[in-house]
This record gives C-alpha cells, sequence and structure tokens, in this order.
C-alpha cells in the first residue's frame, strides 16, 4: 500500500511534468499497472501584477523637483512629522503654480521615493502576480443568531480569487477541519470548479509542523482532500499574512457587506446558501484596479478551474473512544462530553464528526444517538437522554442506583420520586 505522499509524487509526474505512465513507473520504481491506478484514482476519501511599460511623460514631472526637496528635509525631520502623500497633494495645491495632478499620481510617486531615500516603515513587500484560478482561504469571526440561539466568536470560511477579486464566505459554529473541508467542498460545487492552487496559513487543523526548509507535514485526511479534488495547497510563511492579503481584506468586507447587522435565521444551511448567491451577486461591480467588472474576470477565474471529480470526497472525521460507567465519552482532550447509552457504559463507542454533528455509532456502525458538536475551550456536556429513559422504563427500580438519576434535571427528579411502581 503506496503512503500520500508516494501517490502524490505519482500523479504530480504525471499532471504537473507530462511524464507519460511508462515514464512514471520507471521513475518510482513501479509497476506501470501500479502507477496507472493511482493516475485514474478518484476518490481520496479515509477507509504577479502585469510588468509595466516603460513610463511616459507624466503631469506631475515638472512639480517632482519641489516634492523631493521636501522628501529631502524630512530626512532630518521626527518620523512622525514628515510629509505624507496627502499632505503633499494638498501644499502643491496651495504653493505650485499650475497644479493639477491627481492625489493617486502623486502618492504613486512619493511612495517610490521615499523608498528610494529610505523613509518612513522599513517593511519590504514583494508585488505578487496572480494568475486566473488562484485562490486564498481564510477564517474570520462574527457572531449569528440561528432559530433564536446567540452564537458569539464563530466563524465564517472566505475564499478568495486574487486575480478577480471575486469571493465567497459560509458561516460556521468553528474552525476545525469538518469546517474547512466541507466549506470548501461546498464552494467547489457551486462555482463548478476547483481552484489550481489554494493558499492556507499554518493553521493546526491542517499542519501538523513545519519542516526545516520550509515543507510542511500536514494531516492525512487534508492531503487526502487536496488529492482528491488535485489542487496545491500553498502554506504561507509564518507571520507573514501580506502572502495571501487577499483574502485577508475580503474577510473584511465580506463581514462589513454581508454580516452587518448580526444575522438572525433559522437554519444555517439554508442560510449559508443565501450568502454564496449574494457573493455571486458582489461581483457585479467595477475591479478596483482593473478597470473591468469583477463577474467578468471571475469568467476567467472559473476557465482555468480543475473539473469537480466524478465522486463526492466524504468529509466527515472518524474515530472510537471508550465510555465511563455513565455510558459517556469525551473528545477535544476531556473538554467536550457526550452521551451514547447506558446499553454501552464502559465500552467503546464509535463517532462520525461533521461541522456541525456528532453521530455516535455501535462496533457494526449503526447509530445510536446524534448530538450537535460542541464548540469552544469552556468544558460543556451534551446530554441525549432518550436511550437512558428507554433503558430505564424496562428497568424502573434500576433508576436510584443507575448513576443516571445525579444525571437529570431537578423537575425530572421530581417527577420520577412521585411515581408509584406502576
Amino acid at each position: 500500500m503506496y503512503t500520500m505522499d508516494q501517490i502524490h509524487h505519482i500523479r504530480q509526474l504525471f499532471y504537473e511534468q507530462g511524464m507519460t505512465v511508462t515514464e512514471v513507473a520507471k521513475t518510482v520504481g513501479c509497476n506501470w499497472r501500479t502507477a496507472q491506478k493511482y493516475i485514474d484514482m478518484e476518490d481520496f476519501s479515509p477507509p504577479i501584477p502585469i510588468p509595466q511599460e516603460a513610463s511616459h511623460e507624466s503631469k506631475l514631472d515638472p512639480f517632482k523637483p519641489l516634492i523631493d526637496k521636501w522628501l529631502a528635509a524630512d530626512k532630518r525631520a521626527p518620523r512622525k512629522q514628515r510629509h505624507t502623500a496627502r499632505r503633499i497633494h494638498k501644499r502643491l495645491k496651495e504653493e505650485a503654480e499650475n497644479y493639477d495632478c491627481s492625489y493617486r499620481l502623486v502618492a504613486d510617486y512619493v511612495a517610490a521615493k521615499k523608498k528610494e531615500l529610505n523613509l518612513g516603515k522599513q517593511e519590504n513587500y514583494i508585488p505578487l502576480i496572480h494568475h486566473p484560478g488562484e485562490a486564498q482561504a481564510d477564517f474570520g469571526t462574527a457572531d449569528f443568531i440561528e432559530n433564536g440561539h446567540y452564537y458569539k466568536g464563530r466563524k465564517y470560511l472566505v475564499l478568495s480569487f486574487p486575480y478577480s477579486n471575486g469571493g465567497y464566505l459560509l458561516l460556521n459554529y468553528g474552525e476545525n477541519l469538518e469546517c474547512l473541508l466541507e466549506g470548501l467542498q461546498t464552494i467547489f460545487e457551486h462555482i463548478g470548479g476547483v481552484p489550481m492552487e489554494i493558499w492556507f496559513d499554518n493553521a493546526s487543523a491542517i499542519v501538523i509542523r513545519i519542516i526545516k526548509g520550509g515543507g510542511r507535514e500536514v494531516t492525512d485526511r487534508f492531503r487526502r482532500f487536496s488529492e482528491h479534488y488535485r489542487f496545491k495547497p500553498i502554506f504561507i510563511i509564518p507571520q507573514s499574512g501580506w502572502e495571501k492579503g487577499n483574502v485577508e481584506g475580503k474577510v473584511g468586507y465580506l463581514r462589513r457587506n454581508e454580516l452587518v447587522p448580526i444575522l438572525s435565521f433559522t437554519d444555517l444551511p439554508s442560510k449559508n446558501a443565501e450568502l454564496l448567491s449574494s457573493c455571486d451577486k458582489d461581483m457585479a461591480r467595477e475591479h478596483y484596479d482593473k478597470g473591468r467588472m469583477i463577474s467578468d474576470l471571475f469568467a476567467e477565474d472559473k476557465e482555468a478551474l480543475i473539473p469537480l471529480p466524478d465522486v463526492r470526497f466524504d468529509t466527515a472525521g472518524y474515530g472510537s473512544a471508550t465510555t465511563d460507567k455513565y455510558g459517556r465519552f469525551t473528545l477535544e482532550d476531556g473538554v467536550h462530553r457526550y452521551s451514547a447509552s447506558p446499553a454501552f457504559c464502559e465500552k467503546a463507542v464509535y463517532y462520525k464528526l461533521t461541522s456541525s454533528e456528532v453521530i455516535v455509532m455501535d462496533p457494526d456502525m449503526h447509530e445510536i444517538v446524534t448530538h450537535r458538536q460542541l464548540y469552544g475551550g469552556d468544558r460543556q456536556e451534551s446530554m441525549e437522554w432518550l436511550p437512558y429513559l428507554k433503558y430505564i422504563a424496562r428497568k424502573p427500580r434500576s433508576l436510584r442506583n443507575s448513576g443516571i438519576y445525579d444525571m437529570m434535571p431537578d423537575a425530572m427528579k421530581r417527577f420520577m420520586d412521585s411515581c408509584g411502581g406502576a
């Protein structure tokens, strides 16, 4: 059985380097049938800016000597009392004869001149060229109300496309791997394809550790997901958020335009479908820099997408746990506790995790009970009483000695105490 890294290498040689199946098999050292198998494999579920032309004469040229003089004098001034581009623009309007240049023209020249003179902040940023079909992913934080329940400090996933400046968001209860994979899959299916590459930060839900030299060891499920959809994950350098500045800007833009005022709705999936449609409509505006409609540029993004696979990836997480004497088990290092059933006290149970649910199953993978998944760092417990009440109903005298009595709400205790044997 080949590891995911070996499978990825085989597919990379074929899809990215253009080798034939025979060449791949020879390079990897495997049978051609093995190489063909992994190249054709469809289901991996578990078990920068365009160079500008040479500059022409500018309306600002007659005023550049004066700007240079002011900026040169700034080298002797305190940092907080140096000229800004806006201040220079204002002085030129007041002091320079026949001045009629735009602020943007001044700002661009001042920024370049300050860099030349080593004025201002010393951070250096490299302008990145983005091609159609590239995307960036990140989470933002927002409150929302679902079915009357106020969710504070919850998350929303944003996938942005820097080439067109298009983007989408989906509300989530948290920021775990299930939320990320489900969200990306939903957006892929909405737009009808998969970005060629997606930029991520180094979130612990994806990255296990950063390898010396810049590599990343990622979780097996994320590796399978990226292989299934054939996109290339790119991870930014730690503390270098500017590398995916487009999505960070989009996180703020979508919060201001889609999540204000605080949303109140009945059903999260239905609301997310509305948000995707709203993001489609938001592209009917002009790009901030390119002078074209975002919708037209996003059409070029879509042309560059990788086709969706025929098989849908199973984004759920699976695991097992041993229950306590009350038939309960914990996840998230003991922070979140869930009930199973009194029939499974101090026994192994299995669970399936989605972004919203914890589905508890017996050893035959039959559902016992389903919980809403808990989020947050505080200790929390989710009890589904039906399996316990069915058990007690068959053996009513066991209530007091079962340990379940102490777990019951006070009102239920009073009611049970008032009941006769019959």
